[in-house]
């Protein structure tokens, strides 16, 4: 799960602005909160039908008001009319296309009613109409936009992430010679940083002059939401050093990056120091804290700061059920989620990731109906939590509903979602469907091309996964380590030694990645499977980290397919040393005994085994029918319809044998029919 508290506590810039707004100008406040009228104006005074627009309770009464201000004359003065745009723009009875109307209606209207319509549009559902409204009173002209209209237009251009819409607002600023104003330069920075652009936010910072304390915070919490915690904790110190004094916000974004960090040492500093200074535990710093504590395992003071919260919100409930979920307390977390006293999605998305980090699907799945049944609305999170267990247990029925609920209910596909719906389809076996999908999204990430390369390498079509990867380069867009490992699995899956030394060789040379022990491994396997065991024996020796068992698993299963029983040795001496508990080394060594005549080697492998205790782990294998998905275990009858699943196996049998289908294998029917998996596995490998 990403970290809810750094992208929801980011502090606003645009709210000190309005806050002063409302101080200086009488500016409404937002909807549903009380409306400073400024009844005491002269003007109000001398003219009592204004002071009716107070009273008002709905858009008809303003509409009568608005018509004897009509008859009287009064409505062609700026101040009075303002007074009716205000209403439609910003009570909670409001209606912006008739305040737009009467803007428009009006001569010459000051710049108060443009700005109060361009912040009514701003907290509405369609805050991209503010910039339309500033367009016409550009073309207006009767009035100039002030330094109370760009930190609002620069506010929705942060909150939708247009970054040339605020470059060209950034320019109007320019020319108007608003940029030393204090507001209007906080709300640039907090522009650029919502837009990711960090770097364009520290220039401005840099050579600003009129930089305050919310200067300071936007840029610490604009590193933090971009993950760059480090760069977040090395601004604080230099405000520091610049004898600037923290406040809570300010602590927000510092607890941040040590949870960011896993540093729960820091974390533990910061808390002391907002303890010394005597700091206001606000909602969003508890959380902050509690978020902190919970990433780095210390959920009893999690625990604590949560039970002495006064006001818990949705966040604070969040934050506790995904710390227990993170670290396998998944009973307490659930116990937890029901213990929520509003209905929200954001603790079932927690409790449901939580679900699929420890690999128990079903469980998520479950889950996920249960959500449904309260009436708790899903969304993209909730959906992409889903198809990542469907991907786990292969459960295409389930991930083929969940993706046609996200159709139906018109989600948006952005990248996480056509990501995981990659990535399901893949892993479920339909490559034709994630590529359609791959290929329809307007946007992709790194993410998304490694979904597709590795789900191409998964399926088998080894030569498309590297055209995909080689597509993916020349994008611009740089593969990661696990990008790599669907690169390096797709050559060992195809049998492309060549490709994948030159791979492996890429890595380091043109990518400065290090090979992690999952690429030795892939490399290992490819060149086993090649029969070059003396080339992939020599690439464990060179590793520079100690190879684990699944390297040396690789050489040993490469040993087996090419009897090669000596290296054999070597390997199965080295898997005991790293897990002597596992039946599986001492079952495959004595079959490579059996099958080179080597009776009385595999004798003494089989009573080393009994020796030890050991016994062979049953295998699991489940199976989706009709959207329910069914587990079964070697020998399994729990299923109430085990004697009809029994009977189609034998049908099945008897109709494969004529073509030679089964008597072809008969080792693997008997491994079957014994329940010895392990066999089966090695046996369908080959």
């Amino acid at each position: 799960m990403l970290s809810l508290i750094p992208q929801r506590l980011v502090p606003k810039p645009i709210f000190y602005c309005f806050r002063y707004l409302l101080h200086t100008r009488s500016l409404p406040p937002h909807r549903g909160e009380p409306t400073n009228w400024n009844t005491t104006h002269k003007f109000v005074r001398a003219n009592p039908l204004l002071s009716l627009v107070e009273t008002c309770k709905s858009m008809s009464q303003l509409k009568q008001i608005q018509t004897q201000m009509i008859l009287t004359g009064l409505i062609s003065d700026g101040f009075a009319s303002s007074r009716l745009i205000a209403f439609c723009a910003l009570s909670e009875w409001r209606n912006l296309d008739y305040g737009t109307k009467i803007l428009c209606s009006v001569q010459n209207p000051n710049a108060y009613s443009w700005n109060v319509v361009i912040r009514g549009y701003s907290d509405s559902e369609n805050p991209r109409e503010a910039v339309v409204v500033y367009m016409k009173m550009l073309r207006n002209g009767g009035s100039r936009p002030d330094n109370y209209t760009y930190p609002l237009l620069l506010g929705v251009c942060a909150s939708l992430s247009l970054n040339f819409m605020g470059r060209v607002v950034l320019g109007h600023v320019f020319q108007v010679g608003l940029d030393l104003n204090r507001f209007v330069h906080n709300a640039v920075i907090h522009m650029f940083v919502s837009c990711r652009e960090l770097e364009a936010a520290r220039k401005v910072f840099d050579k600003s002059s009129v930089r305050d304390l919310v200067s300071w915070n936007s840029l610490i919490h604009g590193y933090v939401r971009s993950g760059l915690a480090c760069e977040a904790l090395r601004i604080y110190e230099e405000m520091e050093v610049k004898g600037v004094e923290p406040d809570e916000v300010t602590m927000v974004g510092v607890v941040s990056s040590c949870a960011q960090l896993v540093d729960l040492s820091l974390g533990r500093e910061f808390h002391r120091l907002i303890e010394e200074n005597g700091l206001s535990l606000t909602g969003p710093l508890a959380n902050a804290l509690m978020d902190m504590y919970a990433k780095c395992g210390n959920l009893e003071v999690a625990q604590a700061l949560f039970d002495n919260m006064t006001k818990k919100t949705i966040v604070s409930w969040t934050t506790m059920i995904a710390g227990y979920a993170k670290h396998g307390f998944l009973e307490i977390a659930h116990r937890l989620l029901y213990e929520v006293p509003e209905r929200n999605v954001e603790p079932w998305n927690a409790m449901i990731g939580g679900y699929v980090q420890a690999k128990r699907s079903k469980e998520a799945l479950a889950l996920f109906h249960e959500m449904q049944a309260r009436n708790i609305i899903p969304n993209e999170i909730t959906m992409v939590c889903c198809l990542s267990a469907c991907s786990q247990l292969g459960a295409v029925d389930v991930g083929i509903w969940i993706h046609y609920y996200i159709e139906k209910h018109g989600l948006s596909l952005n990248v996480a979602l056509g990501t995981a719906l990659v990535d399901m389809y893949s892993k479920c076996g339909n490559i034709t469907k994630a590529l359609n999908i791959f290929s329809d999204m307007p946007r992709k990430n790194c993410l998304t091309w490694t979904s597709i390369i590795c789900g191409l390498a998964l399926n088998g079509h080894a030569h498309d996964a590297i055209s995909y990867f080689e597509e993916m380069i020349n994008t611009g867009l740089k593969p990661d380590e696990i990008t790599f490992l669907g690169v390096l699995s797709a050559c060992c899956h195809g049998g492309l030694v060549e490709e994948g030394r030159k791979y492996f060789s890429l890595m380091n040379t043109n990518f400065n990645l290090c090979p992690k022990l999952k690429h030795y491994s892939c490399m290992v396997d490819l060149l086993g499977r090649a029969g070059l065991l003396q080339e992939a024996e020599e690439l464990i020796n060179s590793m520079p980290s100690k190879a684990d068992a699944v390297v040396w698993g690789a050489l040993f299963f490469a040993c087996y397919i090419h009897k090669n029983v000596l290296m054999g040795e070597r390997a199965a001496s080295k898997l005991v040393e790293l897990d002597p508990h596992d039946s599986g080394i001492y079952v495959l060594l004595a079959k490579m005994y059996r099958e080179s005549n080597m009776w009385e080697e595999a004798g003494k492998a089989q009573n080393m085994m009994k020796e030890r205790g050991l016994e062979k782990t049953p295998g699991c294998s489940s199976i989706e029918v009709n959207g329910s998905v069914y587990e079964f275990i070697v020998r399994d009858k729990s299923h109430p319809h085990s004697k009809q699943i029994y009977d189609c196996l034998f049908q099945l049998t008897r109709q494969m044998e004529p073509v030679g289908g089964i008597s072809e294998f008969p080792a693997l029917w008997d491994a079957f029919l014994l329940g010895d998996e392990f066999r089966v596995e090695i046996l369908t490998s080959i």
